[in-house]
């Protein structure tokens, strides 16, 4: 897979992928949407190992739509594990979940978490919801060019 990957959408809910990945594609904003149900298979994707070792470091997802509960390895773990990597601490991740515990709210915010979500239950709300998710993180800001942590790193920056 060599082709740029816009979203990795973390989320073991067969209906809440089917419904973000909807918005996404209503309003235009990603056709490059990659999708790992459980927390290992989003680490595997990201950090280019087990089956996703054919990608390379040099592409990576624009945003990371995180739930929180998912089998494996949880979404706080994955957090934890894409801000340590110098590789993918940059990339914009955001914590979209049911959860309603103030604790996961904190922890998520304490290991940098770009932004928090609580997945709205109205349909035509939760579309807007990933609308504005969407238009703000993949049009409007503006992240850092892949590797850029890394050659600040190499450069003794």
């Amino acid at each position: 897979m060599s082709h740029e990957v816009e979203i990795l959408l973390v989320d073991d809910s067969a209906e809440d992928v089917e419904l973000t990945v909807l918005a996404l594609r209503r309003h235009k904003l990603s056709n490059d949407i990659q999708i790992a149900e459980d927390g290992a298979e989003a680490l595997d994707f990201l950090f280019c190992r087990g089956p996703h070792k054919e990608r390379s470091f040099s592409h990576p997802p624009k945003l990371v739509l995180l739930d929180l509960k998912l089998p494996k390895v949880d979404g706080l773990e994955v957090l934890k594990e894409i801000r340590g990597n110098e590789r993918t601490k940059a990339i914009p991740v955001v914590i979209l979940t049911s959860s309603k515990e103030q604790r996961d709210l904190i922890d998520g915010y304490n290991l940098g978490v770009s932004a928090y979500i609580q997945k709205p239950v109205d349909f035509d709300q939760f579309s807007e919801t990933i609308r504005q998710i969407g238009m703000f993180w993949l049009l409007i800001n503006q992240p850092p060019p892949a590797g850029a942590f890394l050659a600040r790193k190499a450069q003794g920056v």
